[in-house]
């Protein structure tokens, strides 16, 4: 079952929003028209989602998160404080962005950590772009527009527009079209789609802006 949840508060916006009973979302989260939030997911404070979006079963958006539209994530998936997801990516399951490079329970004299004792380490997945299942983001770290990483891969440096990157660490292993097929390389750093047939330019390996 689904509830369709209505508000006269602009500060919720739920209106045509779709909750399922078991899903825990904040009064203090934005959540944009159109989107639908399954199963045993948690969306907290201050995190916004924005229209037209699908969360799976058991995703988790920290507080203060960013999601723009379009955007499909997959179940289990967990995105942490200081990430930004443009409109239109897609998030398969498992996926891990994280926020602190340095991670440790306590402080050198024993206490335990607070907030104010680390530094949040900011992601920002671009526009398009495609994160394949069990991917680990590290933070510090913006995967380009239209850019594709393969299943299990750990992404510890930026990845430019329309990369196709894989493993641990992940590495650069061609480019991909919008449509989502590995382009063919031709002279001059013009690349071409043997699917659409588009025509994309590769510039200092940074892809199409």
């Amino acid at each position: 079952m689904i509830l369709v949840m209505e508000t006269e508060n602009p500060m919720v916006h739920r209106t045509g929003v779709r909750i399922h009973p078991t899903a825990d979302v904040s009064d203090r989260a934005v959540v944009g028209a159109g989107t639908s939030i399954w199963n045993q997911a948690q969306v907290r404070e201050g995190a916004c989602i924005g229209q037209e979006c699908i969360l799976g079963k058991d995703v988790y958006v920290d507080s203060g998160v960013q999601v723009g539209d379009n955007v499909k994530i997959q179940n289990g998936s967990q995105l942490f404080h200081g990430v930004t997801v443009e409109s239109g990516v897609f998030i398969g399951p498992g996926v891990i962005l994280t926020n602190d490079k340095r991670p440790r329970a306590i402080n050198p004299d024993g206490t335990l950590q607070s907030d104010a004792d680390w530094q949040v380490g900011p992601i920002r997945i671009g526009y398009g772009a495609s994160l394949g299942a069990r991917v680990v983001v590290l933070p510090d770290v913006t995967v380009g527009r239209f850019a594709m990483v393969g299943a299990g891969a750990v992404v510890t440096r930026d990845v430019p527009n329309h990369a196709l990157v894989i493993g641990s660490p992940a590495r650069i292993v061609g480019y991909v079209c919008k449509c989502g097929v590995k382009l063919k390389h031709s002279e001059g750093g013009k690349y071409s789609c043997p699917a659409c047939g588009s025509a994309n330019q590769i510039e200092n390996g940074e892809g199409e802006r």
